[in-house]
């Protein structure tokens, strides 16, 4: 039985978030230069370089890439042959990123009652989804997801006759109505299959997949491949201001689902998408 600390947790969580807001991961990093060397439209063009300007700044200098520091989502897989010493796993999850935030002056965002809206002033409670794995491992995926992606973020719960062509149309159709709102390029996470909360965590999931990645599923890159191109030409562009690039991915994801179910869950990330995983 291996142990591990909890101390030791809540003080690489509260490194890590500041880590995750200041550094733009190297996968998004080189899309977006990828995007602004292929970019037709010169205002969009000149976006992009600012967009990649910005990351070079927030790195640099330890500031926020975005003033909107997200509510932090934090995927761990963790050990049946693990045992936590000292504390609770989210106790610890939520004092490092309280810690965090405190420390890496970010802006703090959540509110405690989604309807008297008090801010908690510390930026937690994050939302954690632990799985539990074969071995000794622990593995903490943090993401700081911010609002103006995950507003756009929508479910349909699909008739099966509706098929893959309807699949498509609705990740289109949830494209098309964000328009610039998620601060495209974005990277367009799906989730297909399960039920209605199987289908939005698998979308979110699919936004940790490496930017270029495609799906391990043939069938399934190709989707990928065919719904990047036909969102590339929707003409919405960099900040919807139009262009060629309103998209650096599609990242799919799928799970078993009920005979008479067909869900589907977009969960679109911002050109700034932030994660950064933590191995213990």
């Amino acid at each position: 039985m291996r142990q591990i600390k909890v101390d030791l947790i809540e003080e690489r969580v509260a490194q890590a978030v500041i880590d995750a807001n200041t550094v733009l991961p190297k996968d998004v990093h080189g899309a977006l230069q990828t995007a602004r060397e292929r970019e037709t439209h010169p205002a969009a063009r000149r976006f992009l370089q600012i967009m990649l300007e910005n990351a070079d700044i927030a790195c640099r200098d330890r500031m926020a890439l975005c003033q909107d520091c997200g509510m932090v989502v934090a995927h761990v897989k963790l050990g049946q042959e693990v045992q936590l010493i000292g504390g609770s796993l989210e106790t610890a999850i939520n004092r490092g990123i309280s810690t965090g935030y405190q420390r890496g002056y970010l802006r703090k965002s959540v509110v405690r009652d989604p309807l008297a809206r008090i801010n908690t002033g510390d930026n937690t409670p994050a939302i954690v989804h632990i799985s539990l794995v074969a071995g000794d491992v622990l593995q903490i995926t943090l993401m700081p997801k911010g609002a103006g992606s995950e507003n756009m973020g929508q479910l349909a719960m699909l008739k099966p006759s509706a098929g893959v062509e309807g699949v498509k149309e609705f990740i289109l159709q949830v494209v098309r109505a964000a328009a610039g709102n998620p601060c495209p390029p974005v990277i367009v996470g799906v989730g297909i299959g399960g039920n209605m909360e199987k289908a939005a965590l698998l979308a979110k999931h699919a936004l940790l997949r490496e930017v270029g990645r495609p799906n391990e599923s043939p069938d399934l890159a190709e989707l990928e491949t065919e719904m990047l191109t036909r969102i590339n030409a929707s003409g919405i562009g960099v900040m919807g201001i139009g262009g060629n690039n309103t998209a650096l991915a599609v990242n799919i994801e799928t799970y078993p689902t009920h005979i008479a179910c067909l869900p589907v869950a977009v969960n679109l990330g911002c050109h700034s998408t932030r994660r950064i995983k933590l191995e213990f």
